[in-house]
């Protein structure tokens, strides 16, 4: 491949996704800017215009319900369905046809995310998508939209020769990670890196202050990076240090991935006015409720923007004779929004509080998989509980970076950062000497920060800029059946062998030769991978006996039958390796001849390729 134009940085996000890039014709020492790519998208009745994102919704409409020329792109003329701001928008009024939060259903392990699905809960007669394809189709758009826009007098700028850094949320497991490389290739992107969301905000906010960022926080900072985004809330935590009398920023902790988030939000306030018309005897049904969740969502990010309104007219398509087919009006109040919001996502509560668990109910709706407690501030205090477990050694957040569009609320940011504030004065001691405040790592943009990051990623890739030490966000161990007697009606005991530790650098290579180990041939065979963001110390070739339920958790299972004589068992050693796409894949190693038996968690559910 000849050296890429352009470096671009891509946010796939659940709700908008935003291209930035930047030249890679520069001079050593001379940054070059950073920009953000317009797309171009219909926006109306075959209107097209460009916007700097692109809305993450997919309209798939019956001929009758949308005209075919509104469906028309300058590189499309026979498109059966549309994306961006025009399918969100009459979205509204077709629910049924809208997909969205497709990149929610991409780490959702309980439905098949290679199935055409969505819309989910839709009729089985109309033209559906899998996850994989709906986020596809997503990176299709920007991919024509670049090339019709950057590459029509100059094939060599199209984005297939480009170097694309793609975001994914940091809690994204390596079946998430994968998925969103299938749908990449899929898409023709097949030069791409993955980068943690979090990372890019910070990243972006390192990039928007210059030189100066050296400024803002010193050695022994320990910064909380808040994204809250549109289906996720994605939390890490960077230490600043000084090595050879430089600041060195290294990500040292990532959070559960947590589905809570904007859509969480935009339901809240769906309900909140549904309340208000069943007050008045105005009963909707859950078709209208699905089309007045999106006109929430569009009136929260108005309201919520900076000099918005201060009310957002919400109109509901009628239903019933007793409505006679009339449109239902109401409004949303920017203090009702904020309220809403606030109290009900970001309450007060101890440092020591965890988030509250579901009652089981034994049948339950097959959808995504939302958090039982959507109070994000307690799922906040359990994570942080995991770095402040001994008094003596005390550390805690002193600086927060927001990022996500909820937080261009002011309030929002100050609740927050209340909260945090009332935890570091509980505390006993601090490295300093006593408790200390939490401050905000002012940003200018809460929205187009994330690609912005992944594009100054690719310059610091080339040594141009700061780099974030980090690797994989979790540790990863793979399941070793425990050699002992057989016991009637027990099993034998499974234990974890530690096989990628958290932070293991992408492109990185480990060979665990001790202890020894053998696997079947010629049999079916079963391998677990299983993963832990609780255990950070954990080395290669430690063996886990005994763990607190939680703390190793299942993350996929390879099924696969090894060729080779049936019922004999050859031993091994492994090599693990972290691709340059985040991808971990590891590799059994016969010590009588060298042949291997590589494994790579596919796209596939529950089936992975043993080659």
């Amino acid at each position: 491949m000849s050296d890429p134009s352009y470096i671009i940085g891509i946010d796939l996000g659940t709700t908008n996704t935003v291209v930035a890039y930047t030249s890679t014709d520069f001079q050593k020492g001379r940054r070059p800017e950073i920009r953000i790519f317009n797309i171009p998208q219909i926006v109306g009745d075959a209107v097209i215009e460009e916007r700097n994102h692109l809305p993450s919704f997919i309209l798939v409409p019956k001929e009758y319900q949308v005209s075919k020329e509104s469906l028309h792109m300058p590189w499309n003329k026979e498109e059966q369905f549309c994306l961006g701001e025009f399918a969100r928008d009459r979205g509204e009024e077709l629910p049924d046809h809208l997909i969205s939060s497709a990149k929610s259903w991409l780490c959702h392990e309980m439905v098949d995310r290679n199935k055409p699905i969505l819309p989910w809960n839709s009729r089985k007669d109309q033209l559906k998508m899998s996850p994989v394809e709906a986020s596809s189709r997503i990176l299709c758009h920007i991919r024509d939209a670049w090339n019709h826009t950057m590459a029509a007098n100059d094939q060599r700028h199209r984005i297939e020769a480009q170097e694309i850094f793609l975001t994914v949320p940091a809690s994204f497991d390596a079946v998430a990670r994968d998925l969103t490389v299938k749908a990449a290739q899929m898409a023709g992107l097949s030069n791409i890196t993955l980068l943690e969301e979090p990372q890019a905000a910070f990243y972006a906010w390192i990039e928007s202050n210059g030189d100066k960022w050296r400024e803002t926080i010193t050695r022994g900072d320990l910064i909380l990076v808040c994204d809250i985004g549109g289906g996720t809330s994605d939390f890490s935590l960077i230490k600043v240090s000084e090595q050879e009398g430089e600041l060195v920023l290294e990500r040292i902790a990532v959070g559960d991935h947590l589905l809570v988030g904007g859509d969480n939000m935009d339901l809240t306030l769906a309900y909140t006015v549904a309340n208000k018309l069943a007050k008045n005897g105005i009963k909707i049904d859950s078709w209208q409720m699905r089309g007045l969740t999106h006109s929430c969502r569009v009136a929260k990010e108005k309201l919520l923007t900076e000099n918005g309104p201060t009310s957002c007219s919400i109109n509901i398509l009628g239903r019933g004779s007793s409505l006679i087919g009339s449109t239902i009006k109401t409004s949303l109040e920017k203090e009702e929004v904020i309220k809403v919001l606030v109290d009900g996502f970001f309450p007060f509560c101890d440092r020591s509080d965890k988030p509250a668990g579901s009652r089981k109910i034994g049948l339950q709706e097959q959808g995504l998989s939302f958090e039982a407690d959507p109070g994000v501030t307690r799922h906040l205090a359990k994570f942080l509980s995991r770095k402040i477990d001994d008094p003596v050694q005390a550390r805690f957040p002193n600086a927060v970076l927001f990022n996500g569009g909820i937080m261009k609320a002011d309030s929002i940011r100050r609740r927050i950062l209340d909260v945090l504030s009332a935890w570091n004065q509980t505390l006993e001691i601090s490295e300093a000497g006593g408790p200390t405040g939490t401050r905000e790592l002012k940003s200018d943009d809460f929205y187009l920060t994330v690609a912005k990051g992944a594009a100054y990623y690719g310059l610091v890739r080339r040594g141009e800029g700061i780099r974030i030490r980090s690797g994989l966000g979790r540790s990863y161990y793979i399941g070793i059946a425990a050699s002992m007697p057989a016991i009637p009606g027990m099993p034998a005991p499974m234990k974890a062998l530690c096989v990628a530790p958290f932070g293991m650098e992408e492109g990185s290579f480990i060979r665990i030769e001790d202890p020894e180990f053998v696997v079947w041939i010629g049999e079916p065979v079963q391998f677990d991978l299983l993963g832990s963001s609780l255990r950070t110390d954990d080395q290669p070739g430690m063996v886990i006996e005994e763990w607190n339920e939680g703390e190793i958790e299942s993350v996929a299972t390879i099924e696969t039958l090894l060729e080779g004589n049936p019922g004999k068992t050859i031993p091994v050693f492994l090599e693990i390796e972290v691709t340059e796409t985040g991808i971990l894949s590891f590799r059994c190693v016969s010590r009588e001849n060298g042949r291997k038996w590589n494994f790579e968690f596919n796209v596939r559910e529950k089936e992975n390729i043993a080659v």
